[in-house]
């Protein structure tokens, strides 16, 4: 019995086979911890802190498992004992830490972070509901919370403890670590902030709980909501809480390290991922003037230790705060915000770049620009209107500032962990040295020989008999493993277009009702939450619910096209979507999509992209060329044009296109409204007609030509293969290793010997 399975034993008090899988989880949990916390290096004098309104970390046992380099003997003696280690996985909760794209995100920077032996760390918040559990009733969506602490967790509870005072209220905080194992090197740590005060038991119905009563609530929920003015002013408190823990912590690490706080940029970089972590600068200011600094050089030594991350220009993301509110929450700052302002509106004339505006608004990201040192955008595209529209004001005066960190995601959980074999088939054909050097993975795009293709296309067809099983054993539908699995899976969100979609499918649906069937079934399938506040959003997922019940239950038209829905759509779904996928859906409205990670996750596993040309969908175009994706749509050039003339209207496409008029009709028709809920269908059929603000009709015509094309030529199987064969070769330069070296090399620029610490 090798080593792991005598530890194995000890620690679950039994023989493994006589073990259930959550005895075996729990086991193997306490292993990894143990051996990841010897990997812990605490050398090197300067570190970055990426602080994040939410971590989407997903399940952690596998991936930790191979970033340890045990993942095969585990596997092999849990199957020596008639266990399973995908059964044992199962047993794990996902942490409920995160929702999007910025969160999942920031969980794979921390991985690369690690796995190139940086030293680094995150810092967050503890939410012990998370967003929230979907579920679906009624064809639509109900939220539900989301709990995931156990007795056992990867939650590691620390003697460190800080006061954060809100006006007359004055909270406790306690830290809470997650240990981020890199692959075959150091662990860094995700640093987790709970209030000591929380109490679950405020949540009423759903997920109702009383936004006044701070000291239970602080922690209760990822972006409570903002519907009313308690849910914004909550959403302060949460941001100030993160920020003046995290803050107070930094101060504390360096001090520690030998920093007299005036060489504080030699020892700490602060990376603001979006504008929910602004406050850090006023409250680092505050916390060093306290600690002896003088003002003006606090405010220069803050300047050189933070920098901001832009993930994208929609407003809701561009923080902007009454300053009444932040008067009330966070008295403390507002002076220190209001010199801050003072002195940029000395400096330059334009009001448009001021920190505080004429209605006495504060704007988070002005503040992050001009008392940071570096500004990023996350693909090329999106820097490019970053640069030249959305904050050209403010690139003006810093172009220093301004660059390019194009995101990436991390091949171990996307790869190596949720699609075994197509990473077994990629290191048959060219070794293993892709694990680490993602830029081999260019090797792969040589074997387009008959025989690697049909390989290729046999794991495809696995992966999708596995997304069957599971979809059927989840939530009882039934799809065809033959079909074209079509995907689109992404917060919900107008810009993101699922109403689109879902247009071209009641326009499939329709056609198939006349007599026109299909060579290929299709099989077209959504995940997404909606913002329990997000109106619209929740009508979209209302109609796709609707077509769900109409399609499939409809034996003219189910043998040829299936609607599903996932429920509660997160990581651990994620990780059996994407393998399965042979058309990637990334059909925002050009200009509005900073990068997109789920395109890269899915290029990774051989799906291939149906797409505008927004966010990293330009790259990918770039890198895979034109006739390995599927583009449509107008361009983000014409798109600012139509918002800067407002000259856009929605009827008139509707009227000039016949199939674009029958499926917006069909939303508010017979069919749809004896399944559905009139208000609900009959709003969203407004907004489209009256607004249609993200432009969905704009371009319908050529999103469904594209669809088609790529359908049809679906059906040669050999140069499909060829198609999946370019993307997955292509895939390396987007890993988020390459990101954040990038990062590392241009904005972080910690010393050489944190880059090359290795774990003993």
């Amino acid at each position: 019995m090798g080593k792991i399975a005598e530890e194995l034993k000890k620690r679950c008090g039994k023989e493994i086979s006589l073990c259930d899988n959550r005895e075996l989880y729990y086991g193997l949990l306490a292993l990894v911890q143990e051996e990841a916390g010897k990997r812990e290096i605490s050398d090197g004098k300067k570190k970055v802190y990426y602080i994040s309104a939410e971590f989407l970390i997903g399940k952690l046992l596998s991936n930790n498992l191979i970033n340890l380099g045990w993942y095969d003997e585990v596997r092999d003696v849990l199957a020596a004992n008639g266990k399973d280690i995908c059964q044992v996985e199962e047993a794990e909760p996902e942490p409920s830490l995160g929702n999007g794209g910025l969160g999942r995100l920031a969980a794979c920077f921390l991985d690369s972070m690690a796995g190139l032996g940086l030293n680094g760390a995150g810092i967050g918040l503890n939410y012990h509901m998370g967003l929230f559990k979907q579920e679906f009733e009624d064809c639509l969506q109900k939220e539900m919370p989301n709990p995931w602490i156990e007795d056992k967790s990867w939650l590691i509870r620390r003697e460190v403890s800080y006061p954060v005072r809100f006006g007359k209220l004055t909270v406790h905080s306690r830290l809470y670590d997650i240990a981020v194992t890199g692959y075959q090197n150091r662990t860094d740590w995700l640093h987790l902030f709970d209030v000591e005060s929380v109490d679950e038991g405020i949540v009423e119905e759903g997920i109702s709980f009383d936004k006044e009563e701070i000291g239970k609530n602080l922690t209760l929920f990822l972006y409570p909501d903002d519907s009313d003015e308690a849910g914004r002013k909550l959403r302060i408190y949460q941001q100030y809480f993160m920020v003046s823990n995290g803050a107070q912590l930094i101060l504390d690490e360096c001090v520690r390290k030998g920093c007299d706080l005036h060489d504080l940029p030699d020892y700490a970089v602060i990376q603001i991922n979006d504008t929910h972590p602004s406050m850090v600068i006023p409250e680092l200011i505050r916390l060093l003037v306290e600690r002896g600094i003088d003002f003006d050089e606090a405010v220069e030594i803050v300047k050189r230790t933070c920098a901001y991350t832009n993930h994208t220009i929609l407003a809701e993301a561009l923080e902007k705060w009454p300053a009444a509110y932040l008067k009330e929450v966070v008295p403390q700052l507002v002076p220190i915000i209001e010199i801050l302002d003072d002195r940029i509106r000395r400096k330059y004339e334009k009001p448009s770049v001021a920190i505080i505006d004429r209605q006495d608004v504060v704007h988070m990201a002005h503040m992050d620009i001009h008392y940071g040192f570096s500004v990023n955008g996350v693909a090329y595209l999106h820097t490019e209107i970053l640069k030249n529209t959305e904050l050209k004001e403010f690139y003006d005066l810093y172009p220093e500032k301004f660059n390019n960190k194009t995101n990436g995601i991390t091949f171990r959980r996307w790869l190596l962990h949720c699609n075994h074999p197509l990473a077994d088939f990629i290191t048959g054909k060219i070794g293993s040295g892709y694990k680490k050097n993602v830029a081999e993975l260019e090797k792969l795009g040589t074997f387009d020989d008959e025989a690697s293709l049909k390989e290729l296309l046999a794991i495809k067809h696995q992966n999708k008999l596995a997304l069957k099983h599971y979809l059927m054993e989840t939530q009882g539908i039934e799809v065809d493993e033959n079909s074209i699995f079509d995907i689109q899976v992404k917060r919900l969100h107008e810009y993101k277009r699922q109403q689109m979609n879902a247009l071209y499918v009641i326009h499939k649906y329709l056609e198939i009702k006349r007599g026109k069937v299909l060579s290929t079934p299709i099989t077209v399938i959504f995940g997404a939450k909606a913002a329990r506040a997000y109106v619209i959003a929740k009508d979209i997922i209302h109609l796709i619910l609707c077509l769900e019940k109409l399609v499939n239950s409809d034996p003219k038209v189910s043998p040829y096209l299936k609607v599903v829905m996932v429920e509660n759509y997160n990581v651990t779904k994620a990780e059996k979507l994407i393998p399965a996928c042979d058309i990637s859906e990334q059909i925002s409205l050009a200009s509005k999509e900073a990068s997109g990670t789920g395109n890269m996750k899915f290029m990774l596993n051989g799906a291939v992209t149906l797409g505008t040309m927004d966010g990293a969908n330009v790259e990918i175009a770039d890198l895979v060329g034109k006739e390995n994706i599927y583009i449509f749509g107008e361009s983000s050039e014409t798109v600012i044009e139509h918002y800067a003339k407002a000259d856009y209207v929605s009827r008139d496409y509707y009227e000039k296109n016949e199939d674009i008029k029958e499926a917006v009709d069909f939303i508010v028709g017979k069919e749809l409204m004896e399944l559905g809920t009139e208000e609900n269908l009959r709003r969203l059929h407004d907004e489209l007609l009256k607004k249609d603000w993200f432009m969905t009709l704009l371009d319908y015509e050529s999103y469904a030509q594209a669809r088609e094309q790529a359908y049809k030529d679906y059906e040669d199987r050999m140069e499909w293969a060829k198609k999946m064969l370019v993307n997955i070769s292509k895939a390396g330069f987007f890993s988020s290793d390459r990101t954040i070296e990038e990062y590392n090399r241009d904005i972080w620029k910690l010393g050489k010997d944190e880059q090359d610490s290795k774990a003993e």
